[in-house]
């Protein structure tokens, strides 16, 4: 038995990994599609700041020039969905007044859907009260190479204005991705190249930046790190915390603010474009998760102090008690609001929100935190964000949430990144002290000459090997339950389930999902499952589905799928109050993006055709590590609004594992216990029952 349950085990640990789902057949599914419509409950309304303008401001009167500067790298967002084509259409559709120009230069797609640009050049534009008129064509350069960038800004100086602004349409990665892809070369232009980039043609300086603003018309890009790229260049940035979806900003909405009034600031522009933005993505249905955010860059400075001073003290906290501190900072971070996706389905872009993550750690680090969360709420001048997205303060910070040592190099190779947020994050993953320099009077970093890097991580840091194959117990009303060590849980940032179907006479194995719905109570140690026979189906159809965010009010989803034939992941939020399910859209896989997201959300409407997607191994194959194998199972053609609802998995044998995770992402696996269901009724035991 114990031999047959260790197998079974390290199939369905090599299942989780590599994002498994679960398959249909005899024992499983069959159920009809019931519950409630998707949409038929009220979306919350989306959340506001209140516009300020910057510490340090312009001066602005009555019909001053500005020059919009609009470096528009299509990429495959143009290739396949002419979204930058779209675009075009949109400003071309608004009358400039006099006092308002936009330089605006194409490339980095493979194809163009606006006839005139020419896909194998860079293309100029001018686009002014008089209409648009082509200026130039320059040989072709990759956009996501800083040159080509530094070239267009200096071709564009000869375009006199009295105030400037800069627009980088693309995809965006965050700090650790940059922004700007090439779709031919596979570059992106990084947070410190993009500085250099700016800086050749401009200067840097703080009293009087160069540009009144800079956008990142591009997901991901409101971080910290980014601020500190832009430091000296703009007074303010307009960015995204979350990935963008497709439609974007909005260019038939903000440039009105020029036309509607005779003095306009960069607080006007970047509020023009944050509140139109919103306006788009209402219109398009994809508000449930975008935020948008106007940042004054001229609080760098103490942004970068508050970061520094509460990631010193946290280092300094966790150097007296490593495994319980970051054990506690690592629950923090999980319940923060994070974006971008951070699981092993969706990849992992590792960046938090900096005020939540500030709060939630109020009571370790009680000083540093409130500051920590005050420069940043002082640094936002204003902010949207979607009913799902509702703790979006409007900065980003850095967290290691992948735990590996690939990221956290890259991100501590960035010049313009706190030299402290490295240290402590180096020393979680380490268990070493890493001297990545420290701030000058400016805010800009004293680095060593070869900063650091770590080869792997230390993992002997979290001892979890004791909690494999903890044994579970099985209480009087039938629940499984474990109870940990106070020992034990100092080396945990969360506990997860693990749920499978074991066809024994099949001899199949799949798994059905990762969740956090267990009865959790961390100050005894003792998790409990959670399990009642239901599982999330699509229309009916059982799915493999993953948790990405948790909180009190909803959490996110996410379910891998095949839209008309083409791999996807659909998103997903259910919503606790009124305990139903939403479906958000689907997002298009596409692995040479790298350290980027794809920002179309496509929704999903009758007549298309759904494919659910499955990895199953065999309990009897010989090869202990046997891979598993990707299978389609159930396709159906959506004839009505798709649903998604808890429903009966119906009879058969399933295994339930509990899942130790360490605040560097590893994991052990408690023991099994196994439900047998037979009309309705649920039989709880250790082990697999004899037949």
């Amino acid at each position: 038995m114990g031999n047959k349950l260790k197998r079974i085990k390290k199939l369905v640990v090599g299942l989780t990994a590599a994002g498994c789902c679960w398959l249909s057949f005899a024992g499983i599914g069959g159920v009809n599609s019931g519950g409630c419509p998707v949409g038929s409950f009220s979306m919350p309304a989306a959340a506001a700041a209140v516009l300020r303008e910057p510490q340090v401001a312009g001066s602005y009167n009555s019909g001053d020039t500005w020059v919009v500067y609009w470096y528009l790298c299509g990429s495959d967002l143009e290739s396949n969905y002419g979204a930058a084509s779209l675009d075009l259409q949109e400003l071309s559709r608004v009358s400039l007044p006099p006092n308002l120009k936009f330089v605006i230069e194409t490339g980095g797609s493979n194809i163009w859907h606006t006839e005139g640009v020419d896909n194998h050049a860079l293309t100029r534009y001018l686009f002014d009260s008089n209409g648009v008129h082509e200026i130039s064509r320059v040989d072709d350069a990759d956009m996501g190479a800083p040159e080509t960038l530094t070239d267009f800004l200096a071709f564009g100086q000869q375009f006199e204005a009295q105030h400037r602004a800069l627009v980088l349409w693309n995809h965006g990665g965050g700090s650790l991705g940059g922004v700007c892809l090439d779709e031919r070369t596979g570059r992106i232009i990084g947070l410190d190249a993009l500085q250099s980039a700016i800086s050749r043609v401009y200067g840097r300086d703080e009293s009087n930046p160069p540009f009144e603003l800079i956008g990142f018309d591009a997901c991901l890009m409101a971080t910290a790190d980014a601020m500190s790229a832009l430091h000296g260049l703009t007074r303010v940035m307009v960015a995204s915390q979350e990935s963008e979806p497709g439609n974007g900003w909005k260019y038939d909405g903000w440039p009105r603010v020029f036309s509607e009034n005779d003095v306009v600031t960069a607080a006007d522009v970047g509020r023009a474009i944050v509140d139109s933005y919103m306006d788009g993505c209402r219109e398009y249905g994809t508000e449930a998760n975008a935020t948008l955010s106007l940042i004054d860059v001229t609080q760098t400075p103490f942004v970068r102090k508050a970061l520094n001073d509460y990631s010193y003290g946290a280092l300094n906290r966790a150097k007296q008690e490593p495994q319980r501190f970051f054990s506690a900072f690592g629950r923090a971070a999980d319940s923060t609001e994070n974006y971008g996706g951070n699981t092993k389905s969706t990849g992992y872009m590792d960046m938090v929100d900096l005020a939540s993550l500030a709060d939630n750690t109020a009571g370790m680090l009680p000083r540093e935190a409130k500051a920590l969360a005050g420069a940043v709420d002082n640094a936002v001048l204003y902010r949207v964000s979607g009913p799902y997205r509702p703790y979006a303060r409007g900065i980003s910070g850095y967290y290691p949430y992948d735990g590996g040592a690939e990221l956290f190099n890259r991100y501590a190779s960035l010049s313009v990144a706190s030299p402290a947020v490295k240290s402590l994050y180096g020393y979680l993953l380490s268990g070493q002290t890493m001297d990545f320099g420290g701030e000058q009077e400016t805010g800009s970093t004293v680095r060593p000459q070869e900063p650091p890097s770590i080869s792997s991580v230390n993992h002997s840091m979290f001892n979890i090997e004791s909690l494999e194959d903890t044994p579970i117990d099985v209480d009087k009303d039938g629940s499984a339950f474990v109870k940990l060590s106070p020992e034990a849980m100092d080396n945990l940032s969360a506990v997860h389930c693990q749920l499978c179907y074991i066809g024994m006479e099949d001899g199949i194995i799949l798994t059905l999902g990762s969740d956090s719905n267990i009865i959790a109570d961390w100050k005894k140690g003792v998790f409990k499952d959670n399990f009642d026979g239901t599982w999330p189906m699509l229309d009916g159809h059982p799915v493999y589905i993953e948790i990405t965010e948790e909180n009190d009010e909803f959490w996110l989803y996410s379910i891998p799928v095949k839209l008309n034939d083409r791999p996807c992941t659909l998103e997903a939020v259910y919503d606790l109050k009124e305990q139903k399910y939403k479906i958000l859209g689907v997002k298009y896989e596409d692995s040479s993006k790298g350290i980027v997201r794809d920002r179309n959300l496509e929704k999903i409407k009758p007549g298309d055709k759904i494919t659910t997607r499955h990895y199953a191994v065999s309990i009897s194959d010989s090869k202990k590590d046997q891979e598993p194998v990707e299978v389609d199972v159930d396709t159906f053609t959506v004839s009505r609004k798709l649903t998604l609802a808890d429903e009966s998995v119906g009879d058969g044998l399933y295994g339930y594992m509990f899942e130790f995770v360490t605040p560097q992402n590893t994991s052990a696996l408690s023991d099994f216990v196994t439900y047998t269901i037979k009309d309705g009724s649920i039989a709880t035991a250790v082990g697999i029952p004899e037949k």
